[in-house]
């Protein structure tokens, strides 16, 4: 713990942890101003509360349509079928309101600027001792290697873990602000093939932790990279190119190729056994978590064997 608390101190120390940290605030101020401008220039329409079922079951007419004339599309549309029928069934109206949930979704991608910090972090948690030869005043501790690499990669877990909650945190208390909670209903998904129900709230949190999932594995990668190559440029390079392009790259190889379902990124998307539909036919969430541990090991094993192999001396 007092190895952790030492990195955690090099982290906050630096004047970029709290520029990113801020950056990361600007950005969601900058989301929310936009959407609230946007929202109040559009023109405010009475929500219909006498037809909605028609409209649904007009809906998924469309959709039944468009299934026999492309028997493709099916696995597209039943999810929206589902939940219409659902709604019809249980007398739940869709909910048209811009509230506070609904802003915390929409911003669900930031949770990508979020990785990348991290990523910046880890890449240059281990490479950067090597490079200004601190890496000898660690070593000459008690602490053997695998403490001293497991301090650092605690640290960068408890980074990120900060970094989490400032994001859902910031988000939240910013869409209260400008769109208020209003008229929340329960958050449909189809999973499984059925209709689960859950509060917002809980939907929201879920999403965001899962997205979370390929900030962690990211993360570890990096981590694994700066420790075995003692490059943090590399490590933060190949990372975030992976971040923004390894997702394209294995979709297209996902359309023709079921091997595709092994590669990291057709199992960083865990939402997508919420509210969408795997990469690959026959994924399932457990099929994913057991992957995702595999890499995670993998990248771990690298790490410390590497670490605590080579020789520091020079």
């Amino acid at each position: 713990m007092k190895l952790i608390r030492n990195e955690m101190m090099k982290i906050f120390k630096k004047t970029n942890t709290y520029i990113m940290i801020g950056l990361v605030l600007v950005a969601l101020i900058v989301a929310g101003s936009l959407m609230k401008y946007y929202s109040n220039t559009q023109e405010q329409e009475p929500a219909s509360q006498t037809n909605w079922k028609e409209n649904l079951a007009a809906t998924n007419a469309d959709y039944e349509k468009q299934i026999k004339e492309t028997p493709s599309a099916e696995h597209y549309y039943k999810q929206d079928i589902a939940i219409n029928n659902y709604r019809i069934e249980n007398d739940l109206p869709p909910n048209d309101d811009y509230n506070v949930w609904a802003f915390v979704n929409s911003v669900l991608p930031i949770i990508n600027f979020v990785a990348i910090i991290t990523i910046i972090t880890a890449a240059g948690i281990v490479a950067k001792e090597f490079s200004t030869g601190t890496i000898k005043l660690l070593l000459i501790r008690p602490a053997n290697r695998v403490k001293i690499l497991l301090s650092k990669y605690g640290a960068v877990i408890l980074f990120s873990i900060i970094m989490f909650v400032i994001t859902y945190g910031a988000a939240v208390l910013l869409g209260l602000i400008l769109f208020g909670t209003g008229d929340v209903g329960p958050h449909l998904s189809y999973r499984d093939g059925s209709v689960v129900e859950s509060t917002q709230f809980g939907h929201s949190l879920s999403a965001y932790l899962l997205s979370s999932i390929s900030l962690l594995m990211l993360t570890t990668m990096a981590f694994m990279i700066s420790a075995a190559f003692r490059n943090s440029s590399l490590a933060i390079g190949i990372s975030i190119f992976l971040l923004m392009g390894g997702s394209t790259i294995t979709q297209l190889l996902a359309a023709k190729f079921e091997w595709a379902k092994y590669i990291l990124f057709a199992n960083l998307d865990l939402t997508a056994y919420i509210d969408g539909t795997p990469w690959v036919d026959g994924m399932t969430m457990t099929f994913s978590v057991i992957t995702l541990v595999v890499y995670f090991v993998i990248f771990h094993l690298i790490a410390f064997f590497v670490f605590t192999k080579r020789d520091v001396a020079a």
